[in-house]
């Protein structure tokens, strides 16, 4: 929040200190120092990250079987061997199919050649293709002669005999090297998938052990907000993965099955491959569909299987991507969709392959620590999918770009889910401290303060018209239209407050107005604009004047005969609240009776002023109401206006 800041030190010095710069020396250092133990240590870390996250997909089987009376090692020998034995399976069934296909790509070739002639037949009907289709096969014989060897002249007598050319042959292997040759490229990944297995093993037998220990390596002083990081990540993981994998599977499925109605060969290789790349975000699926598409092309003579294909996972991934996978877990995964390409960019070129399967889940993690450790902030602000600035952060950016375009689309977007007076309170007054703050940090010059108030200015001027319309005015107008019962419209949260018309105002306030007066601040007057503006929505006539009419020297001079109320704007950012005090003390002298309303606008101490006030200045310095949102401001407003004579002070009824 803005009033958060506000109460720290301001600091106008940008140079950095020689802590800090050592600090960030440190943490570039270590940051360095990390990824190159990552990638020299691979060897280590791919099992051990595999392990980890098997673990968070097994664990909630594991819990499911103790429940059913099973016991800790029995429970995670079962999950283990099913979950293995799935895999193994489905290793062994993608190596058989693997097989078949390379048996039958000899038989499509024919088809392929055929639908490369048709395309060069087809290209070549144009004048331009057929230029290029020339000069084509023209270079492509100047190549092949030019390469071609040249036929030997006949030998003439009496020239000495070319040596004839020498072959060696090596002796057929022994069985020994056979088998070497056999092992050597299974030995790394059968090391890998053993050393995973014994991981999974250990860190599901020693779940809670585990944990305790990550507890008290965090600190045991901060139980509470270590055990809430395992949870979240146990929980996002479980959740991502568990729904991931089901989905993912349904996809393969899906794909085999509508492979082996068009035809294509193999349909059971193309799901399991579907299921698997599709583990990879956003691209994943696509790779996917360019193997049995390319297939589709070798195995038809026509087109008409490579159109339905391609008909299939254009319709099948988009359903899953974009309605049930919404549905199922809602994209929960905390990161932003920037973050998921670049993290899959970065672990492919650390980890290869296995790292562009794990970047998602290795992300989560970075993600959930980014949002419980305090100097991990800043990974959650890189990678996380809130929003890098606040609503008024991110208008007053705009505000010092002079865009009052885009600000105005952002407060319509705003507005469709909250009240105008809710939006002035939570974004453009507090983008308006925002600018205060550094009004007083020294950093905005004379020409950035004209910009910014020209702005907001023009921002206001621009919601002038804006009327507060129920989310369900579109179906209570079509319900009238067709004599139905309207649908309950739902209010946009913060427009409770009540219009004021003739009958709701008591005869002693005919005639009069509110007077807001602005503060002393570059950006008070601003503030007083909105109010008045909310006032008048609220049928309240006011009048506006500047913070020099509570001067001693015009107080006497301004016009208060029609005065019934008076309310002061004031962005209050810690200053002594005396010059207050004093022009509250003159108004009860110059305009007795009246009902003076102080709007100390996003100050969130406000109720400690009044006490201030009354110790330094007295009880005649205290305003009849603070207020700190507008919503507040209108609220006291509308029931010093609505008040009847009967129900007011007698000071004021006079």
């Amino acid at each position: 929040m803005a009033g958060d800041f506000a109460s720290r030190p301001i600091e106008t010095s940008g140079v950095i200190s020689a802590e800090r710069a050592i600090l960030r020396a440190i943490t570039i250092l270590a940051v360095l120092g990390t990824i190159s133990a990552l990638y020299l240590g691979r060897a280590l870390f791919i099992p051990l990250a595999v392990a980890i996250l098997l673990t968070f997909v097994l664990a909630p089987l594991v819990r499911l079987f103790r429940r059913w009376g099973a016991g800790r090692i029995p429970s995670v020998v079962i999950v283990v061997v099913i979950a293995f034995t799935m895999i193994f399976g489905s290793g062994a069934l993608l190596g058989q199919q693997l097989t078949q296909l390379a048996e039958r790509l000899p038989q499509y070739q024919f088809n392929v050649q055929q639908k490369i002639r048709n395309v060069q037949n087809a290209a070549a009907q144009g004048r331009t293709f057929a230029r290029i289709a020339d000069f084509l096969r023209s270079l492509n014989r100047d190549i092949t002669n030019a390469g071609a060897p040249s036929t030997p002249a006949a030998q003439a007598p009496g020239q000495d005999m070319q040596p004839a050319p020498v072959e060696i042959h090596q002796p057929p292997p022994t069985p020994i090297e056979v088998i070497r040759g056999v092992l050597d490229p299974l030995l790394e990944p059968l090391t890998t998938f053993g050393v995973v297995v014994i991981f999974v093993i250990f860190f599901l037998i020693q779940r809670e052990d585990l944990r305790d220990r990550l507890i008290r390596l965090a600190g045991s002083h901060d139980i509470r907000r270590t055990t809430e990081a395992i949870d979240d990540a146990a929980r996002r993981l479980s959740k991502y993965f568990l729904a991931q994998s089901s989905l993912n599977a349904v996809f393969g499925v899906i794909v085999a099955t509508g492979l082996t109605f068009i035809g294509v060969p193999n349909p059971v290789l193309w799901g399991i491959v579907a299921a698997l790349l599709r583990f990879v975000p956003y691209v994943g699926a696509f790779i996917a569909a360019a193997f049995p598409i390319m297939l589709s092309v070798a195995v038809d003579p026509g087109w008409s299987m490579v159109v339905w294909t391609v008909g299939l996972f254009l319709v099948v991934e988009p359903v899953l991507g974009q309605v049930v996978e919404p549905l199922v877990y809602g994209h929960s995964t905390g990161i932003s969709a920037v973050a998921v390409v670049i993290a899959a960019t970065f672990w492919t070129w650390l980890w290869g392959p296995i790292g562009l399967l794990l970047s998602t889940p290795l992300t989560v993690c970075l993600g959930v620590l980014g949002r419980h450790i305090a100097w991990l902030r800043f990974v959650d602000v890189m990678i996380g999918d809130d929003p890098p600035l606040t609503p008024a952060q991110s208008f007053y950016q705009r505000a010092l770009a002079g865009d009052v375009n885009d600000g105005m689309v952002q407060a319509e977007r705003y507005l469709k889910d909250h009240s105008l007076v809710r939006y002035y309170d939570e974004v453009l007054l507090q983008a308006l401290l925002l600018a205060q703050i550094d009004v007083r940090r020294g950093i905005l010059d004379d020409r950035h303060i004209t910009r910014v108030r020209d702005v907001f200015a023009g921002l206001i001027a621009e919601l002038a018209d804006h009327v507060d319309e129920p989310k369900a005015s579109r179906a209570v107008s079509r319900a009238d239209q067709e004599g139905l019962s309207p649908p309950q419209e739902e209010v946009p949260e913060g427009a409770g407050l009540p219009v004021l018309g003739p009958d709701d105002t008591p005869g002693e306030w005919s005639g009069k107005v509110v007077l807001c007066i602005g503060g002393p601040g570059p950006f008070d007057d601003i503030a007083t604009t909105v109010l008045t503006q909310q006032l008048e929505k609220h049928g309240i006539a006011t009048r506006a004047e500047e913070d020099r009419t509570m001067s001693a020297l015009n107080m006497p001079r301004a016009r208060i005969d029609d005065v019934g109320m008076v309310c002061l704007s004031y962005l209050y950012l810690g200053y002594s609240p005396a010059h207050l005090g004093y022009a509250i003390r003159r108004m009860h002298r110059r305009m007795p009776g009246r009902a003076i309303v102080a709007g100390l606008w996003c100050h969130e101490q406000a109720e400690h002023v009044a006490d201030e006030l009354a110790a330094d200045l007295g009880a005649g310095a205290v305003p009849d109401a603070l207020a700190t949102t507008m919503e507040q401001a209108i609220e006291a407003c509308i029931a010093t206006v609505t008040a009847r004579k009967e129900d007011m002070p007698a000071d004021a009824a006079a």
